[in-house]
């Protein structure tokens, strides 16, 4: 070994030593950014709907049949469960035998937080906090809600910057975040989300950048009239995002998502400096939604490697 060499690795040493002891912000600065697969419920909405699968069995079968072991639910599947500790422990007992880790509930149905009347804006607030408690009681640290609400985009926007704000400050007391996914409407324009963040500036409210619902004008038989630009939306979200959820619906046959170029979309993730969970939700109808879960997984971890994105 030359002097020069020893002298190389004895340096490298000392700054690897340093960066250990460097505060988290400073040391994070020298990590690369990774991420970590989690399954949406919604992946296997149908299967559920269908009661072939019951929500108590959605952790196991994460586990078993996908080696997935963090896993987002959907509340309509326990949507009069919010309140009942009994089968709460009995879902949390269920993630804990088969080594799951409980991340996100995604919230429906419980009203528009960006609704322009004050009295059902409130309303659709309350209705959100049995939710952040029963997070809190299975482990969660996450809730995804909706910022829909009628009137102009302004209007709905200051609407919608009370309500998350609202909520926000419930869920802070119990350190959940409150995070909101492009789901539709106003909503699906990168832009107005990053805005409403800006307007917010809570640490924990959030977004929830989707892949696949960028559609910002739809017909009477809810077809896709226009779409924002799906990379260019998902960057605005970044800087927010608490999670990221990899959409597919179907694919070619190598194997690609033919709406979605994942290998683009990695690479606005990286570039942004990305980490947390990714979380897989097929919602095809080409092939069955085992498989569609098995393929977008496949597809993440093949890209992630042609990207230099680290996948835990």
């Amino acid at each position: 070994m030359s002097i020069n060499r020893r002298h190389f690795i004895k340096q490298s040493a000392t700054v690897a030593a340093g960066i250990s002891f460097m505060p988290k912000g400073i040391s994070s600065l020298f990590q690369q950014p990774a991420m970590e697969i989690s399954l949406a419920q919604w992946s296997l909405h149908k299967t559920l709907f269908a009661k072939k699968l019951d929500n108590l069995d959605f952790p196991a079968k994460a586990k078993n049949d996908f080696g997935i072991s963090v896993v987002e639910y959907v509340n309509q599947f326990f949507k009069d469960k919010a309140r009942d500790t009994t089968y709460l422990n009995e879902l949390r007992k269920r993630c804990n035998d088969n080594g799951v880790t409980n991340h996100l509930i995604m919230i429906d149905g419980e009203g528009y937080l960006g609704d322009t009347n004050a009295k059902q804006r409130m309303k659709a607030v309350e209705n959100h906090y049995k939710w952040v408690d029963a997070a809190k009681y299975l482990g969660c640290v996450t809730i995804r809600v909706n910022a829909h609400g009628e009137g102009t985009a302004e209007e709905v926007k200051k609407a919608a910057a009370e309500g998350l704000s609202t909520l926000g400050e419930y869920g802070k007391k119990l350190g959940i975040n409150i995070i909101v996914e492009n789901h539709g409407g106003y909503s699906s324009n990168g832009q107005w989300i990053a805005d409403l963040m800006k307007t917010i500036n809570q640490k924990n409210i959030g977004t929830l950048p989707d892949f696949g619902n960028f559609c910002v004008e739809r017909d009477k038989d809810n077809n896709c009239l226009k779409e924002y630009d799906r990379y260019l939306g998902t960057l605005q979200m970044l800087p927010y995002a608490k999670g990221v959820s990899a959409k597919t619906y179907n694919f070619d046959e190598a194997g690609n998502c033919k709406e979605t170029d994942y290998k683009k979309m990695l690479q606005v993730l990286k570039g942004a400096a990305f980490s947390g969970y990714i979380g897989i939700e097929y919602e095809g109808d080409e092939i069955g939604e085992d498989e569609g879960i098995r393929k977008t997984k496949e597809l993440l971890v093949r890209t992630a490697a042609e990207v230099g994105y680290t996948l835990k």
